[in-house]
């Protein structure tokens, strides 16, 4: 039985859905920011196909808001969840790491999702870059979402994610197109 101490992600089900509704393949999954998992475990039950691949990006060290856990015993939470729900043959990658060393990592690999999640760090330039660099690891046609929009737990353009998500949505404008917008944003590459 899965284990966990927070739901920052259920809410957002719907949204999410109608944006992978929307890819034609569901065979490679990128998570940036991942917790106890309870995303990537709803990806690996009702989104990535049986056979899929999941990757998970997360440094298990927390921002500025996650102060208060003790991340050895996040870690321990996200392995025994996404152990627990994990199909017999799906795959799945965790990368303990910064997000921006794990993408590299990919972009050298020639990584292609069709599916990319970023809720990783939650200021401004960790955004932009995150997103950035996922953009080049997205297939034509596959769907990228932003997690946290319209948080407002920190004053300042600098200490949330919504000046990054607008600043990216409108750099590759003539790249993707903008299907979810609400407390999460949603993207299809279609260039």
């Amino acid at each position: 039985m899965t284990e966990f101490t927070q739901d920052w992600f259920s809410h957002n089900i719907p949204g999410m859905q109608s944006v992978i509704d929307q890819i034609p393949e569901k065979k490679k999954f990128l998570e940036i920011g991942s917790f106890e998992g309870r995303s990537a475990c709803w990806f690996l039950q009702e989104a990535l196909d049986d056979d899929g691949t999941l990757y998970c990006v997360d440094n298990f060290g927390g921002s500025l808001e996650h102060t208060e856990f003790d991340f050895d015993e996040v870690k321990r939470k996200f392995l025994t969840n996404t152990a627990q729900v994990k199909k017999p043959n799906q795959n799945l990658h965790l990368l303990i790491e910064p997000s921006t060393k794990a993408l590299a990592h990919l972009m050298i690999e020639e990584a292609k999702f069709d599916f990319i999640y970023i809720d990783g760090s939650h200021t401004s330039p960790d955004t932009l870059t995150d997103a950035c660099m996922a953009f080049q690891l997205l297939k034509k046609g596959g769907g990228m979402v932003f997690d946290d929009y319209l948080w407002e737990m920190y004053t300042g353009i600098i200490r949330s994610p919504k000046a990054a998500i607008d600043m990216f949505v409108m750099l590759f404008s003539e790249q993707c197109r903008v299907v979810l917008n609400g407390y999460q944003v949603g993207v299809i590459r279609t260039a």
